[in-house]
This record gives structure tokens, sequence and C-alpha cells, in this order.
């Protein structure tokens, strides 16, 4: 029996309640397909420092070393508690960029999908997402102004001033850019490129190096965009992008509007994958305020889950399952509270209840053919 080691950093505000319901999940997986998960948890994040002094322990670090995939939940507690941390090992700096660079994971996905029958969770005018939407954002993960030098200090005169730098190499948006062609011609063969050339020299570099990679790659169709036009875009015509490539800040911005025109971050799962190994997470954050309540929904945790069964595991199929059983449970009717819309016609059901009822219809989903 084929056996695979997956880390499980559930994180800090409502992770561990969503991580439990991607653990179920997992499990309906392994039983369907005849494998075995050694399923390992690890702390990270916030809670992890008040608990190990390190935002990043030395123990979760060689779980992560060891395991085929991670899986992570969201990071982050409220602003008085962050406050009692250092800065530089708050969740952010201290846990999530290091794991970023650990394992190199330089390519984003970011599944904006919105089923024509859920349409009804975007504040978007109905006529604008008709049939609903499906783009497929891609994010450089370990450059740019994020992982650049980084200075602050007083000047001569006395005055604070804080100076970051914003750097990118021909070899890594080559790498990233061949991720996107590559997506792109399996999808609809058109590949919007992001970027701010009319004022940044990094996306002069950006663009010419996409442009050479784009020439191995004859049947896709390259749109440029600057990426103020971009978000404007996304909310007035989302249905014209397919697959979108661009630099970290902007991937950043534009995949959290994303989650805006979907009516919540917490109807985007994420992928993170490096040259060997790769994580999975949701974009949203870790919600101290409900967190413990059961009412935070889990699509996003259990979408991730999706992603590393298709990824990581190679089990595309059984991706699908999953996919279209949270799509099946959405379209009786169901949702989280934190999902629920003022006078919609939906039932609302807890955390578990949902992970529960998208682990049956997996369960009866057709088998895999071997």
């Amino acid at each position: 029996m084929q056996t695979h080691t997956i880390a499980l950093l559930d994180g800090d505000g409502i992770g561990p309640e969503i991580m439990a319901e991607a653990v179920k999940i997992l499990r309906v997986a392994e039983s369907r397909n005849g494998i075995r998960l050694e399923l390992k948890h690890g702390a990270f994040g916030a809670g992890a420092w008040f608990s190990h002094g390190d935002s990043f322990p030395e123990a979760t670090r060689q779980l992560c070393d060891r395991a085929g995939a991670i899986l992570k939940g969201p990071i982050g507690l409220d602003h008085e508690q962050t406050e009692k941390i250092p800065v530089d090992m708050r969740p952010e700096r201290g846990a999530l960029l290091p794991l970023r660079r650990r394992f190199d994971t330089f390519a984003n996905f970011r599944p904006v999908r919105l089923a024509g029958g859920l349409t009804h969770f975007s504040p978007l005018k109905p006529e604008i997402i008709a049939g609903g939407i499906d783009i497929m954002m891609i994010r450089e993960l370990v450059g740019g102004l994020y992982f650049g030098a980084k200075e602050s200090g007083r000047d001569d005169a006395g005055r604070r001033y804080v100076k970051e730098t914003l750097e990118y190499d021909e070899t890594q948006i080559e790498r990233i850019a061949r991720v996107a062609f590559e997506t792109a011609q399996g999808r609809k063969k058109v590949l919007h490129n992001i970027h701010k050339s009319n004022v940044l020299k990094s996306s002069v570099l950006w663009n010419e190096v996409l442009g050479e990679v784009g020439g191995e790659f004859p049947g896709v169709e390259v749109r440029h965009i600057l990426v103020d036009a971009a978000a404007t875009y996304l909310c007035l015509n989302p249905r014209q992008f397919d697959v979108m490539v661009m630099e970290n800040m902007f991937g950043d911005i534009l995949s959290d509007q994303a989650g805006g025109i979907l009516g919540s971050l917490g109807l985007m799962p994420s992928a993170c994958l490096g040259p060997e190994k790769a994580y999975y997470e949701p974009s949203h954050g870790s919600a101290p305020d409900i967190a413990g309540k059961n009412i935070a929904n889990p699509y996003s945790m259990i979408g991730s889950v999706a992603m590393l069964l298709d990824m990581s595991l190679g089990l595309r199929d059984e991706a699908g399952h999953v996919w279209q059983a949270m799509r099946s449970v959405f379209d009786q009717g169901y949702t989280t509270p934190d999902l629920a819309r003022p006078g919609a016609d939906s039932k609302t059901i807890s955390t578990r209840a949902f992970g529960d009822l998208v682990a049956e219809h997996y369960a009866a989903a057709p088998a895999t053919a071997s």
C-alpha cells in the first residue's frame, strides 16, 4: 500500500476547526484509493510563538522536510495578541515567508471559481457574472518587494525612513512564465500578463522574459494589461479572464480582490508549488473573532485538499469529485453563517455539518478508474 506523509499546520483562529474538516476529506480519499495517508500535525503561526517561542519551530521545519506535501491553515491573531509578538517573529515574517523560502514555492495557484448556481454569493450584478466565473490566477511567490532587501532607520536629518527593494532576475521570471503558459495551454489558450511597465522597470524585464518564453508556446495568445486596469476589469467583466500571471505584490492584491468578486475569501483555496514540494492553504485569514464558534465555512480548506490530491498525489479525478461534492452541498441550499446572506433562501449549518455533508457526497461519488 502506497504511503504519503502530509504535514498539517493547523494555524491560528479558525484554522484547527477547518483543518478538522479537511482531515475528513483526506480520510475519504484514503479509503477510496487504497492508499495510506500519514497526517502529522505541527505548530505554526502566532499560537506556535506563544507555545514554542518560535512561529515556525524547528520540529515543524523537520516535519515539513519529511512530508510529501503540506496542508496549512490560516495564521494570525487579533491586533492585541499580535502586538505581544516580536515584529520579526509575527506569523507572516516569522513563519509564512520562511516556509516559502525553505521550499522555494515560487508558483501560487489561486482558482477563482463561482459555478453558475452559486452566483448569488457575488456582490456583482447577475448580468456581469451570468454563467459563473472560472479564472486561474498565477502569482510569483518568492521574489519581488516582499523578499527584497529591507532597511529602516533615521537619515542624517533625523527623519525616520524605510527602504525596501523590489528585485527579480530573469530566471525567476522565466520559471513562473513557463508555469503560466503551460497552464494556459491546458485551458483556453489565453494568458493575461499583468504588469506595470509604464512605471516599473521590473515590469519591463518581466514582459521581455515572458515574451521570450511565449515563443515556445505559439498556440497561446498573450494579452498584456496594466495592473490597475486589470483591477477595474475584474469588477466590470471578470469573465474575459481565464489564466492571469503576475508578480508577487500584484498577485497578493488582485487575488484578494478576486475573493471580493466571489463574495468571500472563504471561497478561495490555493496551492503554492516549488521544485520538489508544495503547500496548500485557504486564501483567507484566521478570523479570530469567530474562532471556536463552529460557523466558519471550510470550503477554501477543503478546496485546498482537492488541489493537494491533484497536484501532489496525482489524483486529478478524485479532486474533481471533491469539487463536485462541495457544489452539491451548496446546490442543496446549505451554507454556513459566515456566508449566509440576509433574505437568501438557504439552510444555515455548522462548520462540522458542512464538512460532514461534503465527505458524504464525496464518498458516494463514482469510483475513479484505475
